[in-house]
């Protein structure tokens, strides 16, 4: 694979972001989500004016992978958290993270979670949090190489279609 660039996503990123976060969300999830519900998740959550908003919040940080051409490939989204279970004081939750097909296996994925681990730590937070679909088992076991345990559910909304999240949690301390 060619060289890829991790950097520190900036407010002049948020179309980037748009694109990127559409188009993994929808091709991760094209197969058991229903279409319309699914376009119109992308179109809200992954609407360029979405991630500008964020970008432009500290308490929201962003990396991306690209190529030495400043094509998108992946990117990692670092929050307060947004959990249906009460954190640690001071916790954070890992997003979004997410590369595109193709790209997939070639390391991105660390690269991106280090960064985010990197900057909890950073940040003083005693604990990542993140939400991961309970049937995607390739991303559980990557996550548990990282540290990751399951510490709960909850459900995930994409239109008025419920699906069931598992909560990770990493002590960071």
């Amino acid at each position: 694979m060619p060289e890829t660039i991790l950097r520190r996503a900036t407010p002049q990123d948020a179309p980037k972001l748009a694109l990127l976060g559409a188009t993994t969300f929808l091709t991760a999830f094209a197969a058991d989500h229903p279409g319309q519900a699914l376009v119109d998740h992308c179109a809200h959550e992954h609407g360029v004016k979405r991630y500008a908003d964020w970008l432009a919040n500290p308490d929201y940080a962003f990396w991306m992978i690209e190529t030495p051409l400043g094509a998108p490939l992946g990117y990692a989204m670092l929050c307060p958290p947004e959990i249906d279970i009460t954190p640690d004081p001071g916790a954070l939750e890992l997003k979004r993270i997410y590369t595109l097909p193709g790209w997939q296996g070639a390391g991105m994925g660390r690269r991106l979670i280090e960064a985010v681990i990197a900057e909890a730590k950073a940040r003083g937070a005693p604990s990542l949090y993140l939400c991961v679909y309970t049937v995607n088992v390739a991303a559980q076991r990557f996550y548990a190489r990282f540290g990751f345990e399951k510490v709960g559910q909850q459900k995930f909304m994409t239109g008025d279609v419920p699906f069931t999240d598992w909560i990770l949690r990493k002590p960071l301390g």
